[in-house]
């Protein structure tokens, strides 16, 4: 892995995360995060936005299934990946670069929000990335969107999952 771009965004997902499968039955979930600067102009006393960055993303196996199963859109949360660079071709023969994230680890951010975390069953598989469970966690949600709005209102269930980790758990 030396050499790779490695790098931490912060922003809200801009749709829910789009679970497809591989021809192999490789589950794969893509999505973009938009991050969004913001700056205070002390001439107008108020927060500005600045330009946002729309970053597309993926994550892969188990782990795709946990993502789609548990983030969706307007959800702020953090990732941290590598950066890849492709080229393809359009439709009018075009060739084109894409930059995007291959997610290593994402999760809810915390900072306008609570969350809940259910462990996924284990598969016996190998760790990380790509080992996890089988089981998708449930989801439950409000009619608020408490992860698009800092200094929204939140509830403690606005965005938990059932269950919890017992006293076994090894964290």
């Amino acid at each position: 892995m030396a050499g790779e771009t490695v790098i931490t965004v912060v922003g809200n997902l801009t749709a829910d995360p789009e679970l497809r499968y591989t021809q192999n039955g490789l589950p794969v979930a893509n999505f973009t995060i938009a991050s969004t600067p913001r700056n205070f102009d002390r001439a107008a006393n108020e927060w500005k936005d600045g330009d946002a960055l729309f970053l597309r993303a993926s994550v892969w196996r188990e782990f795709a299934e946990h993502v789609a199963g548990s983030l969706t859109k307007g959800m702020r949360v953090m990732a941290q990946g590598r950066l890849r660079q492709r080229s393809y071709q359009d439709r009018e023969g075009n060739q084109r670069t894409a930059i995007e994230l291959e997610v290593d680890e994402i999760g809810p951010s915390l900072r306008y929000a609570t969350a809940q975390v259910t462990r996924a069953a284990s598969t016996g598989g190998a760790g990380g990335a790509g080992g996890g469970g089988q089981s998708r966690p449930a989801q439950q949600q409000t009619s608020e969107e408490p992860w698009s709005t800092p200094g929204s209102s939140t509830s403690a269930d606005a965005w938990s999952t059932p269950g919890s980790f017992g006293d076994d758990t090894p964290f």
